[in-house]
C-alpha cells in the first residue's frame, strides 16, 4: 500500500469533516506550527492518542565514515523525536 499523500490527506479529511478542502490545510498548517512552536519552547507536544515530539539533546559522539572506514567526531545537537502513544500502538494489533 502506498503512502497517503498530503493532497489525498486533505481531500479524505474534507470529506469526513464536510469542510472545504482550503479550511482543512490552513487547520493543518496552524496545527503543525504550534506543535512545532511547543516543542521549541516547552520541550514536548502532545496529540492525545496519537503519540508525542519529544526534544531530545543528543551527546557528541564519535562516528565512522562508511566509505571510508575513517573515525569522525559527531557533535551533539538537539533532535526531535516522535513516541507513540500506547493506544495507537494497542489500535494497531
Amino acid at each position: 500500500m502506498a503512502k497517503m499523500t498530503k493532497s489525498q490527506m486533505l481531500t479524505a479529511m474534507a470529506e469526513a469533516t464536510e469542510m472545504s478542502k482550503k479550511d482543512v490545510e490552513s487547520f493543518l498548517d496552524k496545527f503543525v506550527e504550534l506543535a512545532f512552536s511547543e516543542v521549541k519552547g516547552n520541550g514536548e507536544f502532545v496529540i492525545p492518542g496519537v503519540g508525542k515530539l519529544v526534544k531530545v539533546n543528543r551527546k557528541a559522539r564519535m562516528g565512522r565514515n562508511p566509505a571510508t572506514g575513517e573515525e569522525i567526531s559527531i557533535p551533539a545537537k538537539t533532535v526531535v523525536k516522535f513516541r507513540v502513544a500506547k493506544a495507537a500502538k494497542d489500535s494497531l494489533l
